[in-house]
């Protein structure tokens, strides 16, 4: 939807603007579209608080209004833990974590129903995140494998977002890349924002309008020929943060398609004989995750061991002999 801004409304915010022209829609629904890009002022993304020129243009991308709940699908899923507040589970690659446009089945939110809403299975799942987000406290990429938190109650939802929103849960992943780090150790503090023409993608983006602070440390565990194998450890949790941040320095998530222009490693990617695949998505692993007991506040560490089609390509790169460390 366009609209032409009059001189009656110059100089007012365009969030205020958009609740007077969208009366029917909730100011938190207005607040997550503009900060998702679907507002540009002047063919510019724009924020909340941009204030509005007589004349400017306001494009609006309003998305689609949230469809029911995910059903319930009887999905296998590899629980690290459960309890009548929270669930831990090692998601698997591939595995979308809660329905969006073009992904509605096969979702780890409809898994979850199936195992912790039917029979005697206790407390459900908390529907504090939305209808089609049951239990959901925060999200891993559908490629990306490993630890996930879920919430049971509304309580234990506000209380494991809240340690998300100030940063004291500690995740650490273990990721492959496609060439190795200059250094042993670093942090990468670059901001990150909305790609400018992809709209699938995220950019290390200075001072724009959609970019937010982004800091990312790692430490390199071992060096090959091609790769390396890295723990990564991100203070913030930006979309796609990991993988812009390697990416931005030369040493993209191995099979990243968006971000290393991979989509399969062949054997020939290591100079070896033909043969089957050796990974077929990003080589990116959520290993671990501290966080406190929504309830008990006990310190908890979950982890997931490193999934077989990581464990193969990392083979396959032990197998072309490990390089000297550069320090």
């Amino acid at each position: 939807m366009t609209f032409v801004i009059a001189p009656d409304d110059a100089g007012g915010r365009l969030d205020v603007y958009l609740a007077h022209a969208f009366a029917n829609r909730s100011r938190s629904f207005l607040a997550r579209a503009i900060e998702k890009g679907a507002v540009r002022v002047d063919g510019v993304t724009a924020r909340a608080s941009l204030k509005l020129r007589a004349g400017s243009l306001v494009r609006f991308t309003v998305p689609q209004p949230p469809r029911d709940g995910p059903a319930a699908e009887e999905i296998p899923l590899d629980f690290l833990h459960c309890d009548e507040w929270m669930a831990v589970v090692n998601k698997p690659a591939g595995m979308v974590v809660h329905p969006a446009k073009g992904n509605w089945k096969g979702t780890l939110a409809g898994a979850l129903k199936w195992h912790l809403e039917r029979g005697d299975a206790g407390a459900g799942l908390s529907t504090a995140g939305g209808s089609t987000r049951p239990g959901i406290v925060h999200r891993l990429d559908r490629d990306t494998s490993g630890v996930i938190v879920v919430a049971r109650t509304e309580e234990a939802h506000h209380a494991l977002a809240k340690q998300f929103e100030q940063r004291t849960t500690i995740k650490t992943y273990l990721a492959l890349t496609q060439t190795a780090p200059q250094f042993d150790r670093d942090e990468i503090n670059l901001p990150i924002g909305i790609h400018p023409y992809q709209r699938e993608k995220m950019a290390v983006r200075r001072d724009h309008p959609t970019s937010r602070e982004a800091v990312t440390r790692f430490e390199v565990l071992e060096r090959f020929r091609g790769g390396a194998l890295v723990c990564v450890t991100p203070k913030t949790g930006r979309t796609h943060q990991i993988r812009v941040h390697l990416a931005a320095i030369g040493c993209p998530v191995l099979c990243d398609g968006l971000y290393s222009g991979r989509t399969v490693i062949e054997p020939s990617f290591l100079g070896l004989p033909a043969g089957p695949p050796l990974l077929e998505r990003q080589a990116l692993h959520a290993a671990s995750i501290e966080i406190d007991h929504p309830v008990s506040r006990e310190r908890l560490t979950f982890s997931a061991p490193l999934p077989a089609d990581m464990e193969r390509m990392l083979a396959a790169f032990r197998g072309t002999g490990p390089v000297t460390a550069s320090g």
